[in-house]
């Protein structure tokens, strides 16, 4: 059976042209002299991003864990929404690696308010932690309760960024689905980027490459950096082989996100109304597509997996929420066969 696998954009398979690229890559010892293609990579998503430099690291949770251990001491606080990626899908590592703690904070559409980032910041006083460091996620992936993937508009990244500014506390950008964004909106990376002090992205998410993302900001941030990848384990020898990968990811797959988008609302307006399913078409705006399921025989696990019994594989988000993911491994056949699984399971 043909299987249509929705589950991540992180699924897919490096194309025979990346392949090659990754075959064909010159190397070096990384941690030793450097590696010629590393520094490439480097150099371009730096340029992308408008930073002075870029870091290559095998993950985004560890691309935003050495941010955070770059911005931050033990005892410290940060400022995020309550279901952000690093707060959430980290596995605890602000508190475990780092020994910081999480203010998390409501926001529609993950857009931070910058009056209420303000009434959080606390006062220095012996008897309060530091609020060292302010969080945003670009796109917003959502809990599930309401539509996934949304672009956070610059008018609100300016007035998170002015905020921070005034009390003295830099921003990191999740920027794992940074891309998305850029081509959602047609506003440039750098853009988006300049309202943060570091910025992390992803090749392995809608860009088709195997392993890795990168971390940026200015030449003082990158030498913090360092030490903190080098902790993490996070350094790496003949890695030009990886970043041949992205490298070709960057310069091939970028955007035809436009494409994955495209697909994302598709597969809303072929399930939005169905009995039992919500997910209205309108709210789509990048590759993410939350399904809610309200019907009185499946909550959302029991529906994933009557769906898999029919070669379609989702992930369920919530108990009544599953999240649909378009990326360049399914297309609109793989939509087609999404639709009939749910008409003969439901």
């Amino acid at each position: 059976m043909k299987v249509s696998d929705f589950r991540s954009d992180t699924v897919t398979k490096p194309s025979a042209a990346m392949r090659r690229a990754m075959a064909e890559a010159e190397v070096g010892d990384d941690v030793l002299d450097g590696d010629p293609t590393v520094r490439a990579l480097e150099e371009r998503v730096a340029r992308m991003l408008g930073k002075e430099g870029a870091m290559f690291v095998p993950s985004g949770t560890m691309a935003n864990q050495v941010a955070l251990g770059v911005h931050t001491r033990p005892g410290d606080e940060i400022v995020i929404e309550r279901n952000g990626h690093m707060v959430t899908w980290e596995a605890g590592a602000p508190g475990f690696v780092h020994g910081v703690q999480t203010m998390t904070l409501c926001a529609e559409n993950g857009r931070l308010d910058p009056d209420e980032i303000k009434r959080m910041i606390r006062p220095k006083s012996v008897h309060c932690p530091r609020t060292a460091l302010v969080c945003v996620e670009q796109t917003f992936m959502g809990s599930g309760h309401a539509a996934g993937g949304r672009v956070l508009p610059r008018e609100n990244l300016e007035g998170v960024r002015a905020v921070a500014r005034e009390a003295g506390i830099p921003v990191h950008m999740d920027g794992a689905r940074l891309w998305n964004a850029v081509v959602a909106s047609g506003i440039e990376a750098r853009v988006f980027a300049g309202y943060a002090d570091s910025v992390s992205v992803c090749l392995s998410k809608g860009l088709g490459a195997p392993v890795g993302s990168l971390v940026a900001g200015d030449a003082a941030f990158i030498e913090r950096a360092k030490p903190i990848r080098k902790r993490l384990g996070g350094w790496m020898r003949q890695s030009g082989i990886l970043a041949a990968a992205g490298l070709h990811a960057l310069e091939h797959n970028l955007a035809r996100l436009a494409e994955d988008h495209a697909l994302a609302r598709a597969l809303a307006e072929r399930l939005h109304g169905r009995k039992g399913l919500a997910c209205p078409p309108q709210e789509v705006e990048t590759n993410l597509v939350f399904v809610q399921v309200d019907h009185p025989g499946f909550d959302a696990p029991k529906l994933s997996a009557a769906l898999k019994e029919h070669g379609v594989l989702v992930l369920p988000q919530t108990a009544r929420a599953l999240r649909f993911v378009t990326h360049l491994d399914v297309g609109p056949d793989d939509v087609e066969r999404l639709a009939r699984a749910v008409d003969r399971v439901l």
